[in-house]
């Protein structure tokens, strides 16, 4: 971030995810019983779209002392994701929203977190889809920008810093796209994915409630790639996104570019906290030979494995204040 306590404040994130929360630091965000975690926002099974109450569950969330997982709720501390809640499918879809803020007026002034001042996620609600762009602002505070829009129902995510003292946000409102489909399958848990001739490996496993450490090792032809470049300020971009509810975890790799110590590959290190046991989906954004691409996966937290402590007994979830120093509100930009 650009200030100091910006940084401090935060870890996306998967996105750890991560989601889940919403740098790296990891994103956190603690959420309660699952049966609390249904009630009021947007939770369903997968594939299907929820009804979307975020005014309520930003009142539940306050009145139990907890802090939700960034992305559940289009308005929080006064801000607002102002999105069309229906869009045409096509290959080059024109998006356009706000954010409104408390005062109702669209905000026109942001401060740059990760070479940007606003990340747009887009993602159908059967986790395909993906897409990590970063659109255009109008001087009257819309932001516009092309998606490919398949059709189902979708979720956008405005991943955001608002200039002055404001914490960051991650908002989300929920998107139809007009058409026949058929919600896919999650795809089993991974921890191999190949793109473009690429092969990401993932060592590390989230566990409910602790600070899971996840290291990408990114290979081409079978040999390790040690000159990947920077992409928004960092070697590795990682989003999860928790199965059901689409909860956003956002994080960011330990170390960066130029710090003396972080090298560029294979090896990109994440840390984040899996705010509930259950099923993300991870998208990890590096950059190599000047082209972004995307290495998508299934991971599970809360598995016996995963999720058994050094005397044996399941670790289970609890509330976190993000005192590990990675993460803190569900937003993963530091």
């Amino acid at each position: 971030m650009n200030t100091p306590a910006k940084l401090g404040a935060y870890t996306l994130g998967l996105v750890a995810v991560l989601g889940a929360a919403a740098g790296l630091g990891s994103v956190v965000g603690p959420v309660g019983a699952a049966a609390d975690d249904t009630a009021g926002h947007d939770t369903a099974p997968h594939g299907e779209t929820p009804a979307e109450s975020p005014m309520d569950t930003s009142a539940q969330a306050s009145a139990a002392g907890t802090h939700l997982p960034g992305g559940l709720q289009v308005s929080e501390n006064g801000y607002t994701l102002d999105a069309a809640g229906s869009l045409p499918a096509g290959a080059t879809t024109s998006v356009s929203f706000r954010v409104l803020g408390p005062d109702g007026q669209p905000v026109t002034a942001y401060d740059t977190a990760h070479d940007e001042d606003l990340h747009l996620i887009a993602v159908r609600r059967d986790l395909t889809g993906y897409q990590h762009v970063h659109p255009d602002l109008a001087a009257d505070g819309t932001w516009s920008i092309p998606l490919d829009l398949t059709a189902g129902s979708w979720r956008l995510f405005a991943d955001f810093d608002p200039a002055g003292p404001d914490e960051p946000l991650v908002l989300g409102a929920d998107v139809a796209v007009a058409g026949d489909h058929t919600p896919q399958p999650l795809p089993e848990p991974s921890t191999t994915a190949e793109v473009d001739g690429y092969t990401v490996t993932l060592d590390g496993q989230l566990v409910p409630g602790q600070e899971s450490e996840l290291t990408l090792s990114v290979s081409r032809d079978g040999r390790p790639v040690t000159d990947l470049q920077p992409y928004l300020a960092a070697y590795g971009h990682l989003v999860a996104l928790r199965d059901g509810d689409l909860a956003y975890l956002h994080v960011h790799p330990a170390g960066e570019p130029g710090d003396g110590t972080t090298a560029p590959g294979p090896d990109v290190t994440f840390y984040a906290t899996a705010p509930s046991a259950g099923e993300y989906r991870l998208f990890l954004d590096f950059q190599h030979g000047d082209v972004v691409r995307t290495a998508e996966f299934t991971v599970r937290a809360g598995d016996t494995a995963a999720a058994t402590s050094a005397g044996g007994t399941t670790a289970t979830p609890g509330p976190t204040d993000g005192g590990s120093g990675h993460v803190d509100d569900g937003h993963g930009h530091g």
